[in-house]
């Protein structure tokens, strides 16, 4: 099974919004202080980056 850079792009997505959906729930269950809020933003920020890896699949 080789892979090519489709199913490297898809993998980096899935990884990445699995690790995005961990960091918002640390920071929505773990950290009730100012912390919560950084951890929340960086996992919307691992969503926005698995969008682009996303969009990229097939055209590169």
């Amino acid at each position: 099974m080789g892979m090519n850079k489709n199913t490297v792009l898809a993998w980096a997505t899935f990884i990445m919004i699995v690790v995005g959906v961990a960091l918002i729930a640390l920071g929505a269950f773990r950290y009730d202080e100012v912390a919560g809020w950084g951890f929340a933003s960086v996992g919307i920020g691992f969503f926005a980056i698995a969008w682009v890896f996303n969009a990229l699949k097939g055209r590169v």
